[in-house]
């Protein structure tokens, strides 16, 4: 019997909480957090590359740069499908330790490549696609932690795990800037190349936005196996993890979730690339990390407030602060010949973020409680084992619609992206795909007030 492997967790007991299952479980929580913040690195650093490649000899097309830059997006997403199950047939200590390890693939891989302009493009494409390990990462992560926590804590603990988790977005657009303009690891970081630009020559060490990672990577990978746990109570094949997908708030979450996750990191990932399409006389490296700051701040936040006031409540409104937030990007971006008002957006843009973070928050605390809710009514009046039962099947439930949920919703690192590029190209501007998102929201705002924040929803939460 492994040391790792907890074999009794009762966190809804106030005894065991407090005796010994806080401390566990905030020991993981807290080795969980950098694992996840360099998953989220890794999948959303083509959103800094992509804007180099051309300054260092790529000569890719504005179409193909979006393209590197929504396909983490896409991969992440599909692979986040397999990863929802993961954890409660592997242990959360294994396969946290297995997924992190995983990112030393595409970390190296980036360094190698961006040092041969010859470096064809579709192994660019491929190495994009390996990004999506840090986007799986995710869903794993979350059903995770989810199962240490009790009901009442379950919305801070997601919110911290994933708010910031969320913040490797951020430091990945501030952090590889930086170390891409000085030879951080000497020789054995390869040689630079040359950027001109207005006449002006300088060096850049492209590869370090992808050799940065890895000692980081190693570290959080041998502190997972060496300090996190396996919870039996967590155990499960696939085929009893499979029933959610019979459960009809399954489904309405995955709608829900895809509408603040989604947004977070779809806009993350193609915050900069449509600064310098519509504004390019900005460096859209020196505000793009601002974005995904404010979205994981956000989340941490918004977990505790959703705790307080509800999820369902929450989420509603963050929905309606979202349209207004895209409406006002609308108004500020050029139109007609006439030159946009960066400032304008970008604060548009700021709030638009502050709601995708605080929306993800406030839906991840609606799931556990939907599931939760949705079993113990199923056993209201039996016997107290049938009770117990119940609330085990849920913690299992709700884990695995965390991690779906978190799946389908990562599609949107792809589609806004995508939407960006097609809007342009179609129309000139990419006003077209941001009138989309907004009918999108507003379909949002219908559901949650229909099914769980109105006065007589059938599941308030």
């Amino acid at each position: 019997m492994s040391k790792y492997l907890i074999n009794t967790w009762e966190p809804e007991a106030p005894a065991f909480w407090k005796s010994e299952g806080r401390g566990t479980a905030n020991r993981n929580l807290w080795l969980s957090i950098p694992a996840l913040a360099l998953a989220f690195a890794v999948w959303m650093v083509w959103s800094v590359v992509v804007v180099n490649l051309p300054t260092i000899g790529f000569k890719y097309s504005t179409n193909q740069l979006f393209w590197l830059t929504a396909l983490p997006g896409l991969s992440g997403a599909t692979l986040r499908i397999f990863y929802s199950f993961m954890v409660p047939i592997f242990g959360g200590r294994k396969w946290t330790t297995i997924s992190t390890a995983s990112l030393l693939i595409p970390a190296i891989g980036i360094g190698m490549a961006v040092q041969d302009t010859s470096t064809g493009y579709p192994t660019m494409l491929i190495l994009a696609l390996l990004c999506g390990f840090g986007g799986g990462n995710f869903a794993s992560s979350m059903a995770n932690i989810s199962f240490f926590f009790p009901k009442a804590q379950k919305g801070y603990a997601l919110g911290m795990n994933a708010g910031l988790g969320n913040l490797g977005v951020s430091a990945v657009q501030f952090i590889v800037p930086l170390v891409i303009t000085a030879g951080v690891f000497g020789s054995l970081g390869g040689e630079a190349q040359t950027v001109t630009k207005l006449g002006h020559q300088s060096s850049m060490w492209l590869q370090n936005a992808g050799f940065i990672w890895v000692p980081f990577i190693t570290v959080s990978a041998v502190l997972a196996w060496f300090g996190m746990n396996d919870l039996a109570s967590a155990k499960a094949s696939f085929a009893e993890q499979a029933v959610i997908f019979k459960r009809k708030h399954n489904w309405l979450m995955c709608w829900l979730y895809t509408g603040t996750f989604g947004s977070f990191i779809g806009y993350s990932a193609g915050f900069p690339l449509l600064i310098k399409t519509q504004f390019p006389d900005v460096n859209p490296l020196q505000y793009a990390f601002l974005g995904p700051l404010v979205g994981a701040l956000a989340r941490v936040v918004g977990g505790i407030i959703a705790d307080k006031l509800g999820g369902a409540k929450v989420t509603v409104w963050t929905f309606v602060v979202m349209c207004l937030a895209v409406y006002g990007v609308v108004q500020f971006l050029p139109h007609g010949g006439v030159a946009g008002n960066f400032t304008g957006f970008f604060w548009m843009f700021m709030l638009l973020f502050a709601g995708t973070g605080v929306g993800n928050a406030s839906t991840f605390r609606m799931i556990p409680v939907i599931f939760l809710t949705e079993r113990q009514r199923a056993a209201a009046g039996k016997p107290k084992a049938v009770q117990e039962q119940a609330i085990v099947d849920a913690n299992k439930e709700g884990a695995a619609v965390l991690g779906f949920t978190s799946a389908v919703a990562a599609y949107g690192a792809f589609f806004i992206p995508k939407s960006y590029g097609t809007s342009i190209a179609l129309t000139g501007g990419p006003d077209a795909a941001l009138w989309g998102f907004v009918g999108f929201y507003i379909s949002c705002i219908a559901i949650t007030w229909w099914c769980y924040a109105r006065k007589n929803a059938a599941m308030p939460c």
